[in-house]
């Protein structure tokens, strides 16, 4: 493997099992286009959304790649009035992340984190590995307890 994230330091570290699996990055950037080259179903990808309360605050969500964030539920789900997604111009200062590398693990702080709930009952679900090209393959509980995160029905 190319140059180690900061989300793989972190999982070596960390005593949960997984796995990465590389695939070829190309101008698409969905996670259809990482299904297919990593020959697996696309609702067993999940992807890292990063949001700003009305507090200021910064929270992050994972939800299923082919779902739809509803923003009304992640805004009660942290407890706030409302949220909204993060303009993409924001993202790398933020999380350290690029658009299509941003993983829940290892960003430049620990956000207050919520994965949808559709993803607690699943055996293991593939989350970005921190750059295009690297995804991360664990399970869902053991990446909840990794990162303080919490599970909640927010699509």
């Amino acid at each position: 493997m190319s140059k180690k994230t900061n989300a793989v330091r972190i999982l070596e570290q960390a005593a949960f099992p997984f796995r990465l699996q590389e695939y070829e990055v190309t101008e698409d950037l969905s996670a259809l286009h990482v299904a297919e080259q990593l020959g697996i179903s696309l609702q067993g990808i999940y992807k890292t959304l990063v949001l700003q309360a009305n507090t200021k605050e910064f929270i992050v969500a994972v939800i299923a790649a082919d779902a739809q964030l509803d923003l009304k539920k992640m805004a009660q789900a942290v407890a706030v009035k409302n949220c909204a997604m993060l303009p993409l111009a924001d993202l790398l200062k933020i999380t350290g992340y690029m658009r299509g590398g941003c993983s829940p693990i290892g960003m430049k702080k620990l956000l207050r984190t919520v994965i949808d709930s559709s993803a607690e009952s699943l055996a293991e679900f593939t989350i970005s590995g921190g750059r295009r090209g690297l995804q991360i393959i664990m399970n869902p509980k053991n990446l909840g307890t990794l990162i303080h995160a919490k599970f909640d029905a927010i699509v």
